[in-house]
């Protein structure tokens, strides 16, 4: 059955990019609603849809935006909560031009969503279900889209700096797993690049509060990592969310090499582009248990 949130969830922090105070409400919405933002200090035209048509290039964040030119970013943590935990309908109020920050995970996300619950429509499930492979790619990075039966990431990243290095990781998403293994992995960068954005004026928001900040073999950050390969695993978590933008579940097997949000959304596109390349279907009740989300409510409390 297709799922929305029980009560409306409110969370408040900084937005990333201007360091402005930004406050985020996640509210219940019926069958076949799907996910909207909603920005509520515009008048009008205020509404933009969570799909990878509404993505516009930006360098450092995944950002929407509708025909007015209204526009919404950092919405990649948001929308790999609500894909994680199951939940297809919901509109997402926001005051300001970006989602909350946090701590540059989807764990608070997912943290509150769990605490309202999920709360069953009476209407069936409708995925996408990838038919045959889709691949972009630019010079030595490149994302791929294959048959499978539901949905996997595999993703391998390599950095010149030592606490990062070369990492990878495989995982099926079904069963709570991103809440188990990804939610909790914080968005991360190098120090030289956090001084020249704050140069620059950009990432204003941007503290060791929010992100992971390496130098060379160093992690700057006195608590250190979550996790040995957190970032990976954030880079995952950003797929995820990036991928929510499909508009409904996918059934597919993503692999991404040194990918990232742009990658990801040229993905979407050439697999829509391509109407032999998946078809949109209703998932039978055992199909569902395969999807992101299904069975949190028996073990996700001792993860968190």
């Amino acid at each position: 059955m297709q799922t929305t949130v029980k009560s409306v969830i409110r969370l408040s922090g900084v937005g990333l990019h201007s360091g402005a105070a930004a406050r985020v409400s996640i509210h219940p919405a019926g069958a076949h609603h799907g996910i909207w933002f909603r920005r509520t200090d515009v008048a009008r035209d205020g509404m933009i849809a969570a799909r990878h048509s509404a993505v516009q290039a930006s360098p450092l964040c995944t950002l929407l935006v509708n025909e007015a030119g209204v526009s919404v970013s950092t919405v990649e943590h948001i929308m790999a909560a609500l894909a994680g935990c199951g939940i297809l309908n919901a509109m997402v109020e926001v005051d300001g031009p970006e989602v909350p920050i946090l701590d540059g995970s989807a764990a608070d996300f997912v943290r509150a969503i769990l605490a309202v619950g999920v709360r069953r429509l009476d209407a069936p499930v409708h995925a996408i279900e990838v038919l045959r492979r889709v691949s972009v790619q630019d010079g030595d990075r490149f994302a791929t889209l294959e048959p499978a039966r539901e949905l996997e990431i595999d993703f391998a990243i390599d950095f010149a700096d030592a606490a990062i290095g070369q990492q990878r990781k495989v995982l099926r998403l079904s069963n709570g797993t991103f809440v188990r293994e990804l939610c909790d992995s914080r968005t991360f960068c190098r120090q030289q690049d956090v001084d020249a954005m704050h140069a620059a004026g950009k990432a204003l928001g941007g503290s060791l509060l929010n992100a992971v900040v390496v130098d060379g073999a160093r992690v700057v950050n006195p608590e250190g990592l979550r996790h040995a390969d957190e970032a990976v695993r954030h880079k995952m978590l950003d797929a995820l969310g990036d991928l929510a933008l499909a508009g409904a579940p996918i059934l597919g097997r993503y692999t991404g090499l040194r990918s990232g949000h742009a990658m990801t959304n040229r993905l979407l596109h050439a697999l829509f582009a391509d109407p032999l390349a998946y078809r949109v279907r209703t998932l039978t009740a055992a199909e569902c248990h395969l999807l992101p989300g299904a069975g949190l409510e028996e073990d996700v409390f001792a993860h968190l």
